[in-house]
């Protein structure tokens, strides 16, 4: 009876916890569908729940409310409709931030009095801040800079006990600024705005840079005469004199041994930090553009984020800077970095160097790259341009790409790829570079076809990234060598590749794929050895065997079918331009190649298995 009981309770309390998140899933679609923006989400009235599936949104540990509700750079604009996101009382955290939404501050956010984060920077808010900011006890981080709010700081942030950040810089506030840092503050910015008067002696702590673009009076205790204390006569004449010396000296050499300690310690920790990884913000920053600059008030909306229809990433641009990065690779076109963001989700940035196109260009080529929706082709998802700086973002496969998985680590260690894979990256390959070609009315290039450029997709087909942007950059006189193997004979600018070009790249692909050899390598005696010539070198000699990878030489069956795929190759690498197949018939003779020699899948060794590869190489071939 008291088990009974007990599960009728616990059925009672979760129809009632059910109801209440269906009615905070009302409530956001009631948001989304009062509030225009550019970009779709993934919220589907028909979904049996929210939580963890619903961009942008968090709920509790029990699942019964929305807790969180982040949505940056979604391209919200207008007001936020009314008797909407108050209905989600229990929310913690909000960040419309990096959107166009207008009008005062929201009536509706009186009702969240469980709010603790606040982000709602580089939006167009205008009119005063609320006058009563203790409706909000729990704040701790609020940021409202890059709007349009005008009006006093209220005094009512003074008793905030828990407020640690708090960012209004970049609006049009006026009057003095309140004793706000009695409490626990530690990040604060009120720089460029109208406000007037003596900064509270508890703001003292923080430095100039924060109070910048105001007229307001600073005296810091670093700005404060230093006063020597006056000599007064030492009784013990002589002795004391040299004590005192002895007391100096004793003093000299410690500081100097904390110094090197501290210098050691600060040179050791630059060290690890080199070695984990920084964020994004700090990779940039070293080449010229730091996070300040990405994000200046004079950035104007069309400097931020672009992200294609389809794309429900939740970030922004000041999430990427954040982020933690690593390196992927050097590219033909700039650097690769992976970025994991806030909520785990792992993108590719590549910050692209010396673009030839000016914005306009370089965004029309962006939305035919981004429209482009093809199991073979990598997606990509959003661009960031400004005069500074052109990067592009898109999905990161674990597995690395198909460079890393024939070229990397060898050893005892090491997993071969499959002829099987290998002719399911073939395939995929051919058919995502045929989509690309079909385009733009048929006239979109590729540009940039390499082993270190495709991945493997779900159903491990080959799957194509680095798309169109050769002709977009300046020509690059001294390619990476790697790079410079694929290239087809007529090309001698790199801006002017076409059709046909690819159509050899992909060839030299193949024949990676066959003999395992990168497209330019060197042999034991430093001799440089380009792919392409050793393989008609070879077949010449009719030594055709001795062409293919040795670790494909253990399976049975697939010789008919490696020889079908190399003549498929060497058909591809023709020297005349007008000799090579087009892409949609080169598609047709590489899915042929299984249905033609009528095999069954090929036996592998017993110690074989399909490739599991996670690492990317940290040279040229890490791709992306």
């Amino acid at each position: 009876m008291e088990i009974f009981k007990l599960f009728l309770m616990g059925l009672l309390l979760f129809g009632a916890n059910a109801m209440i998140l269906e009615d905070d899933k009302r409530a956001l679609l009631d948001f989304m569908n009062n509030l225009a923006h550019s970009r779709s989400l993934n919220w589907d009235a028909n979904s049996q729940t929210v939580c963890n599936l619903w961009t942008g949104v968090t709920c509790s540990e029990d699942g019964s409310r929305v807790i969180g509700l982040r949505l940056p750079g979604v391209g919200f604009h207008g007001h936020i409709p009314a008797n909407t996101l108050s209905r989600l009382s229990a929310l913690q955290i909000l960040s419309l931030r990096s959107n166009g939404i207008s009008g005062p501050f929201p009536d509706d956010f009186y009702k969240l009095k469980n709010l603790s984060l606040l982000y709602l920077q580089f939006n167009q808010f205008s009119g005063p801040l609320p006058l009563d900011f203790t409706v909000w006890k729990n704040l701790t981080i609020v940021n409202l800079s890059n709007n349009k709010f005008n009006g006093s700081i209220p005094k009512s942030m003074s008793n905030l006990t828990h407020l640690s950040a708090l960012n209004l810089a970049n609006n049009s506030l006026i009057g003095e600024i309140p004793d706000i840092g009695m409490h626990g503050l530690q990040v604060l910015d009120l720089s460029n705005n109208h406000l007037t008067g003596i900064v509270p002696k508890s703001l003292h702590k923080f430095p100039k840079s924060v109070f910048l673009g105001n007229n307001v009076s600073t005296v810091y205790s670093d700005e404060v005469p230093i006063v020597m204390p006056t000599h007064k006569p030492n009784p013990s004449g002589k002795s004391g004199r040299k004590l005192s010396e002895k007391a100096l000296l004793g003093i000299i050499v410690a500081v100097s041994v904390l110094g090197f300690i501290g210098l050691a310690i600060f040179w050791i920790m630059c060290c690890l930090k080199r070695k984990k990884g920084d964020g994004i913000s700090s990779k940039l920053e070293k080449g010229g553009m730091s996070p300040e600059k990405a994000i200046s008030r004079t950035q104007d909306a069309n400097n931020r984020l672009v992200f294609f229809e389809g794309c429900n990433y939740a970030f922004d641009l000041e999430d990427l800077l954040r982020a933690s990065a690593e390196v992927l690779g050097k590219g033909t076109f700039g650097m690769s970095y992976k970025a994991i963001l806030e909520d785990g989700t792992s993108v590719v940035v590549k910050r692209l160097k010396e673009l030839s196109a000016g914005k306009r260009e370089f965004e029309q080529q962006m939305g035919i790259v981004g429209s482009i929706k093809h199991d073979n082709v990598v997606e990509l998802r959003a661009y960031y341009y400004s005069k500074d700086e052109k990067l592009t973002v898109c999905e990161y496969y674990s597995q690395g790409s198909v460079a890393a998985m024939l070229h990397g680590k060898r050893g005892e260690d090491r997993v071969p790829l499959t002829w099987e894979t290998r002719l399911r990256i073939a395939i995929g390959a051919a058919r995502g570079i045929a989509q690309v070609h079909t385009e733009a009315g048929g006239k979109l290039v590729h540009g940039n076809i390499k082993s270190s450029n495709i991945f493997l997709n779900s159903q491990n087909y080959g799957c194509v990234s680095d798309i169109g942007l050769s002709t977009i950059m300046s020509q690059i006189a001294t390619p990476i060598a790697r790079a410079a193997g694929y290239r087809a004979p007529e090309i001698t600018d790199t801006r002017k590749v076409t059709q046909p070009s690819d159509v050899y790249s992909f060839g030299v692909l193949l024949l990676e794929l066959l003999t395992g050899k990168s497209p330019v390598h060197t042999t034991s005696g430093d001799e440089v050895i380009h792919l392409v010539r050793w393989v008609h070198s070879v077949v010449r000699e009719e030594w055709t065997g001795e062409v293919f990878d040795v670790e494909l030489l253990k399976y049975v069956n697939i010789e008919e079918e490696m020889v079908e795929m190399l003549q498929i190759a060497m058909s591809c690498v023709a020297r005349v331009a007008d000799q090579r197949p087009k892409m949609a018939e080169v598609v047709k003779m590489v899915e042929d190649v299984r249905r033609t020699t009528g095999s069954q899948n090929p036996t592998p060794p017993p110690e074989s298995s399909p490739p599991q590869r996670h690492e990317a190489l940290e040279t040229e071939s890490s791709g992306h």
